[in-house]
C-alpha cells in the first residue's frame, strides 16, 4: 500500500520560538503528561526531544527544541542555538510560538531560521489568558502576518487550554498520510535515565538564584532497578565555582534535600514506582565553556 492511500497520518512538527514562550508546555499539554521540563527561565530546555502523540487516527510526532536566540558568551549558549536550528530540518511542519504580548527582536530571529528550511510554518501565539479582552489581540495577528508567510495564525493559551483543540486540527491537516512510525505506546525518544537527569535540572531552574542554574548540569552516574521494582539513581550537579556548590547545598544541606525530595516525587509519578535518588555536588571549572565537556554531558548530541 503506498503512503498516500493510508488512512491515517503521521508526520514530523517541530516546536520552534525564543525562549520563555510555551514551548515544552504545549509539548507537555498534548502529550498528556510532563515529557519536557518546564520553569519561570527562559532557556530551561537545552536539547532536543520528541513527544510522540498516537490516536487511532494517526501519530503525531512533536520536536520540542530550545528557545532560538541571539548566541552570544558561553560555548553551551551556542551549542544549544545550534541544536535548536538544526531540529528546524527534515520534519513535515514548523510550528512558530510567539507570545500575545507582542512581537520581539528574538520572533524575527526564529521567523528567519524557519522560513529558511522551506517547510510550511504555523504561527501560534500563546499567552492569550494574559490579556483582558481576547480582542486585544487583533492587531499582533495582522502585523504578524504582514510581510511574513504563515499558513495559518492560531491564538492559544496554553496555560488554559482556549483553541488547543483547534491548533492541533490545524496541524493534523497539514500531515502527511502514512502509517506510524513510532509503537503506539512509545511516548518519546529520550531514556527514562535521560528523563530523570532532566526532572532534576528542572528543580535547579525551580528553586535556585537567578544566574546559577545556567552554570549548573545533572549528570546521571547510575540508573537501575532493584527486584523489588525500585528504581534506583544516583546524579551529580556539577557547577562552576565552590561558592555555587556551597548554594545549591544550602544550609544544613536543606538546599540540596528540598531539590533531592522534590525530583524523586516527580520521577515517582512520570515512572510509576518508588525511587531513591542521591545526588552529589561536583565543581568542574569553566565547564559551559568548554566544547568537550558539553559533549561528554550530551549536549549538542541526539
Amino acid at each position: 500500500m503506498k503512503e498516500s492511500d493510508s488512512k491515517t497520518y503521521f508526520g514530523f512538527v517541530a516546536i520552534a520560538g525564543r525562549p520563555n514562550v510555551g514551548k515544552s508546555s504545549l509539548l507537555n499539554r498534548y502529550m498528556g503528561r510532563k515529557i519536557s521540563i518546564t520553569s519561570r527561565r527562559p532557556q530551561t530546555t537545552r536539547n532536543r526531544l520528541l513527544g510522540i502523540r498516537t490516536t487511532d487516527a494517526g501519530q503525531v510526532v512533536f520536536v520540542d527544541t530550545p528557545g532560538i536566540h541571539a548566541a552570544e558568551g558561553r560555548e553551551l549558549n551556542r551549542v544549544i542555538n545550534r541544536t535548536a536550528v538544526s531540529s528546524l530540518e527534515g520534519v513535515d511542519l514548523i510550528l512558530m510560538m510567539i507570545s500575545a504580548t507582542g512581537w520581539r527582536r528574538d520572533d524575527d530571529l526564529v521567523y528567519e531560521k524557519a522560513s529558511a528550511t522551506g517547510v510550511p510554518v504555523i504561527l501560534a501565539v500563546n499567552k492569550t489568558d494574559q490579556l483582558e479582552r481576547r480582542d486585544e489581540i487583533l492587531p499582533l495577528l495582522a502585523s504578524a502576518a504582514e510581510g511574513r508567510t504563515f499558513i495559518e495564525i492560531v491564538p492559544v493559551s496554553v496555560k488554559s487550554g482556549y483553541n488547543m483543540d483547534r491548533l492541533l486540527d490545524v496541524i493534523v491537516s497539514r500531515l502527511p498520510k502514512g502509517p506510524p512510525g513510532f509503537p503506539a505506546e512509545q511516548l518519546t525518544d529520550r531514556s527514562q535515565r535521560f528523563l530523570a537527569g532532566e526532572l532534576v535540572r528542572e528543580k535547579l531552574f525551580w528553586h535556585l538564584g537567578q544566574e546559577l542554574p545556567y552554570s549548573s548540569a545533572v549528570e546521571v552516574s547510575s540508573f537501575a532497578y532493584d527486584d523489588n521494582g525500585m528504581l534506583r539513581t544516583e546524579a551529580i550537579i556539577w557547577v562552576e565555582k565552590p561558592g555555587q556548590k556551597a548554594i545549591v547545598i544550602g544550609r544544613d544541606g536543606q538546599g540540596l534535600k528540598r531539590i533531592g525530595q522534590r525530583a524523586r516525587e516527580q520521577m515517582e509519578r512520570l515512572f510509576g514506582c518508588k525511587v531513591y535518588l542521591g545526588l552529589w555536588v561536583k565543581v568542574r571549572k569553566g565547564w559551559t565553556d568548554d566544547a568537550g565537556v558539553l559533549k561528554s554531558l550530551g549536549y549538542g548530541e541526539w
